[in-house]
């Protein structure tokens, strides 16, 4: 059976080429506003809280692992209430190799796993924007099993460590993205591939692409009215059903354009459109650029921007 979570996973090319090992002691507060790539992070031993753009203060605690798909304002301090005083500029790195925020001479009240991952696809703007703003995952052994593997190897110095620690990692952000749906209540792809009758849905736009898909003929694929069915549709996913299959096809039309480099109709076809007129028209309006453009602009196996060497990487939380 055709899997959607993994077709978007795919595409993105989730890969986690930066981390730092940091800890808290005392009174601490660090903000980042200019950051705007995936950020996650991995609670090793104690706690702290976290404070994100459009959700509630968050309590991690030990085994919490966190990601935001594209981290734009956000900031993480001590359990211990922390005020304009307490606020870091630049962390104090410690002879162990860890990041310290707060009192360098004082016992840890967290130790935390963090950075920021990349999604190297093109599209990952257009393709995050089908993932939960905030995944929290907390109490699942598989992830803990892994975040204890990453914390391990963080710690020695084995050969290969450095390659290692990548897969180690890019593993987790799967995992943490595949577990997101069972624990995170925000809105996304994960969430409505969680409710029984939405995932049949969303089974049937990417098994058939191509198919000119109603509102009316959607929600009667998951056996309810329309009028329930748009409702929690857009509730669970955030948008609306027939926003989510422009998305989805126009990620697939760059995706086409891009590795296959097929002809302007042989896309226009294969994502539900009926002349390469029409489909240059809505891939122009939603991408910005006209399909034979972006076709000769855009080279096999482009990478994101949010590589290695770009600010994704030099702008830390710590």
């Amino acid at each position: 059976m055709l899997d959607p979570f993994t077709q978007v996973v795919a595409l993105l090319q989730p890969a986690a080429p930066f981390s730092k090992r940091g800890s808290g002691a005392g009174r601490w507060r660090v903000h980042r506003s200019d950051v705007g790539g995936p950020f996650y992070c991995a609670i090793l031993e104690g706690g702290c809280r976290l404070e994100a753009e459009g959700h509630d203060e968050i309590v991690l605690m030990e085994g919490d692992f966190v990601l935001i798909p594209s981290a734009q304002n956000f900031a993480m301090s001590s359990l211990l209430p922390a005020g304009a005083k307490d606020i870091v500029s630049t962390p104090i790195l410690l002879p162990n190799g860890e990041h310290r925020l707060g009192s360098a001479d004082d016992p840890p009240d967290v130790r935390l796993l963090l950075g920021y991952c990349v999604f190297r696809s093109p599209d990952a703007a257009l393709l995050a924007s089908l993932l939960p703003k905030l995944v929290h995952v907390r109490g699942v052994s598989r992830l803990a099993t892994l975040m204890q593997l990453v914390s391990d190897e963080t710690r020695a110095q084995r050969p290969a460590r450095d390659v290692v620690l990548e897969r180690l990692l890019e593993v987790l952000l799967i995992e943490a993205l595949r577990s997101g749906g069972k624990t995170d209540a925000a809105p996304g792809l994960l969430r409505t591939l969680m409710d029984g009758r939405l995932a049949v849905v969303i089974r049937r736009m990417h098994e058939s692409p191509s198919q000119s898909w109603t509102v009316t003929q959607l929600a009667s694929q998951a056996t309810l009215s329309r009028s329930v069915f748009y409702e929690r549709f857009g509730h669970a996913m955030g948008m609306a059903p027939m926003e989510y299959l422009l998305t989805w096809r126009m990620a697939l039309a760059k995706n086409l354009l891009r590795r296959e480099k097929a002809s302007i109709a042989e896309v226009a076809s294969r994502v539900g459109y009926s002349s390469a007129s029409t489909f240059s028209v809505a891939f122009t309006r939603h991408v910005g650029v006209p399909p034979a453009r972006y076709a000769r602009d855009t080279p096999r196996g482009r990478m994101s921007p949010a590589e290695p060497g770009s600010s994704a990487e030099s702008g830390s939380i710590v």
